[in-house]
C-alpha cells in the first residue's frame, strides 16, 4: 500500500514490469488503520510518512505475520522464508 497517487504507482509498475498490482491510499485511511502512517524525522525535520512494514495476510484478511520497520536489503528472502515456513 502506498500513499502515492495512482498515476505515480502506474509509472513505477510499468518501469519495473511488475507482475502484480499496486494499491494506493492517498487519503491514508488504510495506512492509518494498519498503523504505518506515522510521524517521521528526516534530516532533523518532522513530517508524516509511511513506516515500511510488511504484513502477511490470509485470504480472509487475518494477519499472519508482521515485519515492522523493514530494511530493503535481505527482506525479500525473509518474506520467502516466512511463506515457506
Amino acid at each position: 500500500m502506498s500513499g502515492d497517487p495512482v498515476d505515480d504507482l502506474k509509472k513505477f509498475h510499468d518501469k519495473y514490469s511488475l507482475n502484480f498490482p499496486l494499491a494506493g491510499d492517498t487519503s491514508h485511511t488504510m495506512l492509518e488503520a494498519y498503523g504505518v502512517w506515522q510521524e517521521k524525522t528526516m534530516y532533523g525535520m518532522k513530517k508524516m510518512g509511511i513506516v515500511r512494514t510488511t504484513y502477511i495476510l490470509e485470504a480472509d484478511g487475518r494477519v499472519l505475520q508482521v515485519f515492522p520497520k523493514v530494511k530493503v536489503e535481505g527482506h525479500a528472502a525473509e518474506i520467502v522464508a516466512a511463506l515457506k515456513g
